[in-house]
């Protein structure tokens, strides 16, 4: 019997080598070959799927202008950047358990009564799936269930009844007649991914595919797999948790970093129009070292409660945050002490954002600061403060994009300070609101005494 002949192909950019070395030889990246078999030469089996095209001009081509097909829910259609778009294909990944197969059976059940849906299950039995919808209380007449993890039966029956949109659930299942790898291995999830990216363009259906993440957050197999799909949604939040958070982390339809937020019910996943309210349900009396500050998520303006906690140090301080950038906390101490006269050298510092949610822009940085300082001195900041800020290492406070919008928010929510930088300052008064703009860190600090 002739052995197969291996190939060890990269998970990160798909570059192949004959023997296993802990470094990649095409991107540098270390541990991420992974042992796959090789292709048999011969008639490449793309060839049918790629038709002779003629050369042509741009202006030759006339684009055609579909309107978004909406899933019924409005926080998932916030997250696609409107809903979704013929031929797309959106990859969705996150935790075990954490609501990715809900959120999609609750969609295609919505979008079943007006239009044609396929949910592919890999994973559970049609018995099983059927149990959930109706545990869900979902309305599940029209909608269509095909539990088959082969790409080839998956292709033809797709081609066959022609949905407008089809979920796999989920990618890592899938295995094709043309490689004798195993389900979830590189090659597997890259041809299978590739074959239903290439149906989807051809005929116009919308394939939503779900995908499995490693222990360290990021989606399982190889990247190549984000690059070939339109849309990259992630689920965020504790298991434990009864919030939910979907962001959009790549979108060639609508905007990146686009949030939606949901609450996990006895009856799936429901949507929350004011997420803001939701994070700060329990910030109702004044605690050292508390304060909310208003981020940016898409297109949505946000107020979060950062938490700090500053305690005296028994041996090397230990700086630990959650929700925020590690590192940036360190720099944010150095230029405290440095600009501030505010020492931390001898204590250790967690900084937390409230309700799961992960704050990635520079904006929290002020938020940050005086949240630490407000806990080194157990001094509670007013109560209906809201800050926003970038801080420079020159200890500079830089602007925030979209402070208008920021501002308003906070002040829709009852709100009655706001602490921002000076760029950022309206050139009108906002109703219900007062405006202290600073330039300095050390003109933040002694402002927010002032407001004592």
């Amino acid at each position: 019997m002739v052995k197969s002949k291996t190939l060890y192909v990269c998970s990160e950019c798909g570059a192949c080598s004959p023997k296993w070395q802990g470094q990649c030889p095409g991107c540098g990246e270390w541990n991420t070959l992974l042992e796959t078999v090789a292709e048999k030469s011969g008639n490449h089996r793309y060839q049918s799927l790629a038709p002779i095209a003629r050369l042509q001009t741009l202006s030759e081509i006339e684009p055609r202008e579909s309107e978004r097909l909406p899933t019924g829910i409005g926080e998932f259609d916030r997250a696609l950047g409107g809903g979704l778009v013929a031929g797309a294909v959106v990859l969705i990944g996150g935790d075990p358990g954490i609501g990715k197969s809900t959120l999609l059976l609750q969609a295609l059940s919505a979008m079943a009564c007006g239009h044609k849906v396929l949910y592919v299950s890999g994973e559970e039995s049609g018995e099983q799936v059927a149990l959930r919808a109706r545990r869900l209380g979902l309305e599940t007449r029209q909608l269509r269930l095909l539990a088959e993890i082969n790409l080839e039966k998956i292709l033809a029956t797709l081609k066959a009844e022609k949905p407008q949109v089809a979920v796999i659930d989920s990618i890592q299942t899938l295995w094709s007649d043309e490689l004798s790898s195993a389900p979830g291995s590189v090659a597997q999830v890259r041809e299978c991914a590739a074959q239903l990216t290439r149906l989807a363009k051809e005929s116009g259906i919308t394939i939503i595919l779900v995908g499995h993440v490693t222990k360290e957050g990021a989606l399982a197999g190889p990247r190549v797999l984000e690059h070939i799909v339109d849309t990259v949604l992630y689920f965020e939040g504790d298991t434990h948790s009864s919030f939910r958070l979907v962001r959009a982390v790549k979108n060639r339809f609508g905007a990146v970093n686009e949030l939606g937020v949901f609450a996990m019910t006895d009856k799936g996943l429901k949507g929350v129009n004011n997420p803001s309210a939701l994070f700060l349900s329990q910030h109702g009396q004044e605690v050292a070292g508390s304060c909310v500050m208003v981020t940016q998520e898409g297109t949505r303006p946000l107020l979060v409660e950062i938490q700090a906690l500053v305690d005296p140090s028994h041996g090397n301080p230990r700086r630990l945050t959650v929700g925020l950038e590690a590192q940036r906390l360190a720099m944010l101490l150095a230029v405290l002490h440095r600009h501030a006269g505010i020492v931390c050298f001898d204590q250790d510092v967690f900084v937390n954002a409230v309700g799961g949610v992960r704050i990635t822009e520079p904006a929290a940085d002020l938020a940050v600061l005086l949240a630490i300082v407000s806990s080194l001195r157990n001094k509670a900041l007013p109560n209906k403060l809201i800050v926003f800020g970038e801080v420079g290492l020159a200890g500079e406070i830089r602007p925030a994009p979209r402070g208008q919008e920021r501002l308003k928010e906070a002040a829709k929510l009852g709100f009655t300070h706001a602490l921002i930088p000076q760029a950022n300052k309206p050139k009108q008064a906002i109703d219900g609101i007062e405006v202290v703009a600073v330039r300095r860190v050390e003109e933040a600090v002694e402002k927010v005494r002032s407001l004592d």
